[in-house]
């Protein structure tokens, strides 16, 4: 299924979304070190951060996404990141950062910077196909802007 976006008006949008952001500002900032002190300091539960954490995004102010970062576990299989990267390459995107972390017990976590000027389709369709490569055990939007 083919995820869509709607833009929402500030003024009629639920408080929750604005404490969902704010949480992962703060977080992605350095402001906090936990989720927990992040949710202490915006006021909002833990159930509610994680129901929204992946589906609700600050807007840039020129109307377009241009740089995504993505966290990803991998399982410390022979390709893996380079299957990502093909995947990548084959949307258009550009990429600016990659963080790759030693392999513990199997796994390693990468953070990918990419530019998405180029990019011939949607993020939610990218995620999809990286998301079915073997190895990847998780993904996630840390980012836009």
């Amino acid at each position: 299924m083919q995820k869509s976006y709607i833009l929402v008006d500030t003024d009629v949008a639920p408080e929750v979304f604005f404490k969902v952001v704010e949480a992962k500002r703060v977080l992605a900032a350095g402001k906090c070190k936990t989720v927990h002190e992040a949710l202490e300091q915006v006021d909002l539960s833990r159930s509610a951060f994680y129901k929204y954490r992946d589906h609700v995004f600050s807007h840039s102010d020129d109307g377009f996404e241009k740089m995504v970062t993505l966290s990803m576990t991998l399982e410390d299989i022979l390709g893996v990141l380079s299957d990502i990267l093909i995947v990548l390459a084959s949307y258009h995107t550009n990429v600016l950062t990659i963080n790759q972390n030693i392999p513990v017990n199997g796994v390693a976590n990468v953070t990918i910077s990419l530019s998405t000027d180029s990019m011939e389709a949607g993020l939610d369709i990218l995620l999809d196909d990286l998301r079915r490569i073997a190895g990847v055990n998780r993904i996630e939007v840390l980012a836009m802007k």
